[in-house]
């Protein structure tokens, strides 16, 4: 039976080679490594990109108007809104101008209904007593100084 021995040796102490590796020069200090290029996704999902990180998305700051286009465009909004309110009152005004003539001619019209109505007195009030109830049901009291004009 042969044994290997197991020797530690300091790597200041052993021998140096020809053929020593020199360090490999990692992706973050190579300038700028090629990507690789991918190849078929395993799920098989091809029409599907890869996502990025929202932090590597390239951001705009979107166009700037110098000061005079927005006083421009600040007036012209200003006299937008005024005749769009200016629209708005005429419209509630006409509203309640046609409110308020409807209200008169249903005025109109209950006192008219009223002074065409057909009033029969009743002077006995022993007759209402011995009316029935439908006949009751049809009897209103009127003001009678009112209708004889």
């Amino acid at each position: 039976m042969v044994r290997k021995s197991k020797r530690i040796v300091n790597a200041e102490s052993a021998p140096k080679n020809a053929t020593e590796e020199k360090p490999k020069a990692s992706q973050k200090d190579s300038p700028k490594a090629a990507p690789v290029p991918k190849g078929r996704p395993k799920s098989g999902r091809i029409w599907k990109a890869e996502r990025k990180k929202f932090s590597s998305i390239v951001k705009t700051k979107g166009i700037r108007s110098s000061l005079e286009k927005k006083q421009v465009l600040r007036e012209k909004l200003k006299h937008i809104k005024e005749l769009s309110n200016s629209l708005k009152t005429a419209r509630n005004e006409e509203k309640e101008l046609k409110k308020e003539r409807r209200r008169e001619n249903l005025k109109r019209q209950e006192e008219n209904r009223l002074k065409s109505e057909v009033v029969q007195v009743i002077s006995n009030t022993q007759k209402l007593k011995r009316a029935k109830k439908k006949q009751l049901r049809n009897i209103v009291k009127r003001d009678t100084t009112v209708v004889s004009k």
